[in-house]
């Protein structure tokens, strides 16, 4: 009965970590995407020379 009442873990501090993780991931993931469609862009324009 008194294991039942102390807490072994915090699930907080893991959330939180994770949450971290998944927002760099989205911005890393955004910042690939958009610099692939930048460069789509670029090889239309004619190069001057």
């Amino acid at each position: 009965m008194i294991l039942q009442n102390i807490a072994l873990y915090n699930w907080n501090n893991g959330v939180i970590m994770i949450a971290i993780f998944a927002l760099v991931c989205l911005g890393l993931i955004g910042l690939l995407v958009s610099s692939m469609t930048n460069s789509d862009r670029d090889k239309e324009e004619p190069k001057e020379r």
